[in-house]
């Protein structure tokens, strides 16, 4: 095996907090993280580049932001290979020399628009999904194909949660009665372990990714993890002085979409009516899903070490964005630019991390966009000088970061497209400027913008938007100033730039 390259081992889970390993959180019970954490470099104030899937997995696997990409939404994707902006990080890990497998949820949406979509660099592939399902990839094993009836039994006990899980039946959830390895996430994991075991190539350092579906709603969890916790240790949700959002991006956002402020109002109105226990027990088992992933976590270490696989290893630890979990009165998923939304935990740890840096917290600015950059460092692929990006292991860093927010897009012929929300971010202080409205009038009123101002150290909540505070307007217009030219410089070196000399001006000014 070429030992001069690290193993790179990517664990990945969709909408789990940033505050949600025990690293934050004492009430969490992730051993597996902990001690990721410990042996490695947290970044504390990481932040994905859209707050849904679709669009922030995009981004962080192409490496350029969604606006960049042109997806937007969870109805977005790239569905043509041919016209790729660059390569996606399972190819570049493949270009690199790695035996590359890829397990579990990449949701990269163009199976639904191409009969055999390719899996994008993964030589080995499974999807706990149905063939159906615009989720499969070229080469993969399927679980509809090989565990119909075990699909079929997860799919009857969640049959009243809803679209993607996600109504309130979701929420409340139940003790699952399936065995783990007939829920998606525990197939995927079994796959994985199996691959483990029997399918690693001794001639190739290995690129590694395992991603769950969940704790994404629905809360089905397997008993034993739910008896990690006793609901008294749960604490409620804590609620803002307001009945009705108002004045913001997000009351923005539910004026355009109809759909959307219904599916808000249908879950105000069932917690509204919980007693605080049955609020608890929402908490609970989303943060036994984590537990639970968590624990296939740590079984797939237990087999790398085995086959030594992490003598020479850098592992990450990431999520696609977070969850609201019924922040600001009843609002739960994802789908705006406040921290429990936007924020994403994210580790590097393993043995690559120089020991130093081990069980160190690293806050300076941190992006998912940043992954592919420095993974590719990592593996001795070139630098592409066209991605916004910073290598998370360099010395370098950015002033801020961007999240951008597009609405939930289209659910029928009838829905609009929202105007964009913009979010630049500091560890103390948060801007968001929005348009209200549709995106497709929106030239002719941008002199209507509004915006959001939070002192995340005094409001960490955010629930008191200074913009509006003259005492506070230094410090707005500091921080539009920033978003403004940050973006421009963003979009100036890509995704295309067509100069008679190349991309050397760009390859020059890293130097």
């Amino acid at each position: 095996m070429e030992t001069s390259k690290p193993n790179i081992i990517f664990f990945m889970t969709d909408q789990q907090r940033w505050d949600c390993i025990g690293k934050f959180n004492s009430h969490i019970k992730t051993p597996t993280l902990d001690k990721l954490a410990e042996r490695g470099i947290v970044y504390s104030q990481a932040v994905c580049q859209a707050p849904m899937c679709v669009p922030s997995r995009s981004s962080m696997m192409f490496g350029y932001y969604p606006s960049q990409l042109g997806v937007r939404t969870n109805h977005g994707g790239l569905y043509d290979e041919k016209l790729l902006p660059s390569d996606p990080l399972p190819e570049l890990m493949r270009k690199a020399g790695y035996q590359t497998a890829g397990f579990g949820k990449t949701h990269w949406n163009h199976g639904l628009k191409t009969d055999n979509p390719s899996a994008r660099g993964f030589e080995v592939r499974a999807v706990g999904l149905a063939r159906d399902s615009g989720h499969y990839e070229e080469g993969a094993v399927m679980m509809g194909d090989v565990e119909p009836e075990g699909l079929r039994q997860y799919y009857e006990e969640t049959k009243s949660y809803g679209g993607g899980e996600e109504n309130a039946n979701g929420y409340i959830g139940c003790t699952s009665e399936l065995p783990m390895h007939l829920h998606r996430d525990g197939w995927v994991a079994e796959q994985c372990l199996e691959f483990l075991d029997e399918g690693l190539d001794p001639q190739r350092p290995l690129f590694l990714y395992l991603s769950f579906l969940k704790p994404h709603a629905g809360f089905n969890v397997p008993k034993q993890f739910e008896d990690l916790y006793d609901i008294n240790d749960i604490p409620d949700i804590p609620q803002p002085p307001w009945e009705d959002e108002n004045g913001t991006h997000l009351a923005a956002t539910d004026e355009v979409s109809e759909s959307s402020r219904q599916q808000y109002l249908e879950k105000k109105q069932v917690w509204s009516e919980m007693t605080p226990e049955e609020r608890k027990r929402t908490t609970l088992r989303y943060w036994a899903n984590c537990s639970w992933l968590d624990h296939y976590f740590g079984r797939a270490l237990e087999k790398l070490e085995s086959q030594g696989r992490l003598d020479n290893a850098l592992i990450v630890f990431v999520s696609d964005h977070g969850e609201m979990l019924g922040e600001r009165a009843y609002r739960f998923s994802k789908y705006c630019l406040y921290d429990s939304s936007v924020r994403v935990p994210m580790i590097l740890s393993g043995s690559y991390i120089p020991e130093p840096l081990r069980g160190t917290i690293d806050e300076r600015p941190a992006e998912l966009v940043d992954l592919v950059p420095t993974l590719a460092g990592v593996a001795g692929s070139p630098r592409n000088p066209q991605l916004p990006g910073l290598d998370l292991l360099g010395a370098r860093q950015r002033a801020g970061t961007f999240c951008e927010f597009h609405g939930k897009g289209y659910s029928n012929k009838l829905s609009v497209h929202s105007a964009p929300s913009l979010m630049w971010r500091k560890k103390e202080w948060k801007l968001i400027m929005y348009l209200p409205g549709a995106i497709e009038d929106a030239i002719g009123r941008v002199d209507r913008f509004q915006g959001e101002l939070y002192h995340l150290t005094d409001d960490p909540n955010e629930w008191n938007n200074l913009y509006d505070d003259e005492a506070y307007s230094a410090i707005r217009e500091r921080m539009t100033a920033e978003l403004l030219m940050h973006l421009a410089c963003v979009w100036a070196k890509g995704p295309f730039f067509y100069d008679r000399h190349g991309l050397e001006a760009l390859e020059n000014a890293a130097q």
